[in-house]
């Protein structure tokens, strides 16, 4: 019997990725496949290299390869992937770093700065290379987290700052240039500022490169994006209605500067009373089902009110399972989409709107009226109450949409004949309106 690809990827969903628990064959992460006469090569690229866990990945694949019926020998090799930065500066800070990651928000007071730094703090701790930039000029929050206001910043022989270092993790702020003083400058002064942020600091080589980047879109964020190929963005929210309308912003602002969403962190979803063990939820509950109805990202945290989070420093290390399992879940997302995710080819016309996944050749398709009728957005759907607000007897009988375009790997934004033209419409809600209707 003889052994095929698709034999060799089916084996390898036995071996799981130690981050995110996800099989390698799922993630991405087997490139390379080469089969003549039973002998059998499997190259596999992990988004970041641990030791221990490369030994262990390479020895299971090697088994479920060699345990194929046909296969006489096999050789399976573990890499670390290699990202190579286009970058605008000759000499940059940033060209030995593996992956970038853009920590955002719509609006202040959600926690953005709390939720960076400790996802840096928790990533360090696994023994990855983690760096934290804290790019809000007029904000800076990263000094008080980690109790570093009173630093003197050095610069290496290569005239580049050197950052702060707290147990193996990097930080740099403009707070510790800023002291307590404030920041009050212009757009074409805080541009330069920024870029002297991006490739003035010497990070050498890091796994990872947190920013906190300030509230809103601003000049700061579309710099920031555009000055440097940022690898995914992480947005963080609240429950609250007013917090989570404006996930929408951001995720639109990424997505014209072609940053992936690796998910969103729905920050004080809940609390616990001590005293008698009840949970509350202060802001409302279900937001996140919402968040990832309305914008089809994946809701990869939802952290409750904690004390031992948001009344300590980060200067100490913190153990806390919803951050251990948010971070998971970054890992797994980013290392999917650097290894190259399967997008759907879309196409309509005046009857219908169709999906089609080249990798795995599923297509559905869903009639105009019908998807027009279930829009999620702000306008259609009540965000207080989710209530349905639209009467679909509203809605033209020709219906038809003018303009599609792509939200990443996860939505549609669609402008429609009848002028709406404020809906995402993501892939799950389109694939479950093809079932129901089929």
């Amino acid at each position: 019997m003889s052994v095929d690809r698709t034999a060799v990827l089916e084996a390898l969903r036995a071996v799981k990725d130690g981050e995110s628990g996800h099989d390698i064959s799922s993630l991405g992460l087997v490139r390379d496949i080469h089969i003549e006469d039973g002998n059998v090569s499997v190259g596999i690229e992990l988004t970041s290299l641990l030791v221990a866990d490369s030994e262990r990945i390479q020895r299971e694949a090697s088994a479920a390869v060699a345990a194929l019926p046909g296969v006489r020998n096999q050789v399976v090799t573990v890499s670390g992937f290699l990202r190579k930065r286009k970058l605008r500066e000759k000499q940059s800070g940033l060209e030995k770093v593996k992956f970038i990651i853009a920590v955002a928000s719509g609006k202040g007071g959600v926690g953005k700065s709390t939720v960076t730094a400790a996802l840096a703090r928790e990533l360090s701790q696994r023994g990855y290379r983690v760096g934290l930039l804290d790019t809000d000029l007029f904000g800076p929050s990263i000094p008080s987290l980690f109790e570093t206001a009173e630093v003197t910043l050095q610069a290496n022989e290569r005239e580049m700052v050197v950052p702060i270092e707290i147990d193996g993790l990097k930080l740099m702020s403009f707070g510790f240039w800023l002291g307590d003083s404030p920041a009050i400058m212009r757009g074409p002064m805080v541009t330069r500022y920024v870029n002297q942020f991006l490739h003035e600091v010497d990070w050498d080589e890091l796994d990872y490169l947190l920013m906190d980047l300030p509230p809103g879109t601003g000049d700061i964020q579309l710099t920031l994006t555009q000055a440097t190929p940022i690898d995914g963005a992480v947005i963080v929210t609240t429950p609250h209605a007013l917090s989570y309308a404006d996930v929408g912003k951001a995720v639109l602002m990424f997505d014209k500067v072609n940053v992936p969403i690796l998910g969103v962190v729905e920050n004080m979803a809940s609390f616990t009373c001590p005293d008698c063990g009840s949970t509350h939820y202060l802001f409302g509950k279900d937001a996140g089902d919402r968040i990832a109805t309305r914008f089809g990202t994946q809701v990869i945290a939802q952290l409750p009110i904690d004390a031992a989070l948001y009344g300590a420093s980060f200067r100490r290390s913190i153990e806390n399972p919803a951050m251990r399992a948010a971070a998971n879940r970054m890992i797994s997302r980013i290392g999917a989409f650097a290894q190259g995710i399967d997008k759907p080819q879309v196409s309509y016309d005046e009857h219908e709107i169709r999906l089609h996944w080249p990798g795995s050749g599923e297509t559905i398709s869903v009639a105009n009226h019908r998807l027009r009728s279930n829009c999620q957005c702000a306008v259609c759907v009540d965000e207080f109450s989710g209530t349905t607000k639209l009467d679909p007897a509203t809605i033209p009988a020709d219906i038809q949409a003018q303009e599609i375009k792509p939200l990443g790997n996860y939505a549609l934004y669609i402008r429609w004949s009848d002028g709406h033209q404020s809906g995402f419409f993501p892939y799950p809600l389109i694939r479950s309106l093809a079932e129901t209707s089929s």
